[in-house]
């Protein structure tokens, strides 16, 4: 369990990480403007990546909490609609926000999907740093 949580404050701490990476690297390269605009597509999936963490952690542990098969069952069912109901919520949210966005035209299109696209450069920069990990600690 300690490596799980220490995967995921990794992967956290990357996200903020190559977005503060991403965003330096826009102003310097393209324009203030377009380091805006993955400020503020990276800041919108950071938030909902650790919103949906804290939420997946909260129902898995609830139902963890119960001895009884028939009991966690139960619990499953309750809380699996209370995750999607807020799962779709984030989304909802999630899709206003990037409309107001766009529809303002105060972003760049081209820098909010590179900012949004920070957790999964993130997640992939952690995976292979486990990877050279494991590869060169012999374990093979």
């Amino acid at each position: 369990m300690a490596d799980e949580v220490l995967s995921l404050r990794e992967i956290q701490g990357a996200c903020w990480i190559v977005l503060a990476l991403l965003t330096a690297g826009a102003f310097f390269v393209v324009s203030a403007s377009f380091a805006w605009s993955v400020l503020a597509g990276g800041v919108v999936s950071n938030i909902s990546f650790l919103i949906s963490q804290k939420d997946i952690k909260r129902f898995v542990e609830s139902i963890t909490s119960f001895s009884e098969p028939e009991d966690r069952k139960a619990k499953a069912k309750q809380g699996q609609k209370g995750y999607l109901l807020k799962f779709w919520l984030r989304i909802v949210i999630i899709g206003v926000v990037l409309f107001l966005f766009i529809k303002s035209g105060v972003v760049n299109i081209f820098g909010l999907i590179l900012g949004l696209s920070t957790v999964v450069l993130a997640i992939t920069f952690v995976s292979l740093n486990v990877l050279r990990r494991y590869y060169f600690s012999g374990r093979r």
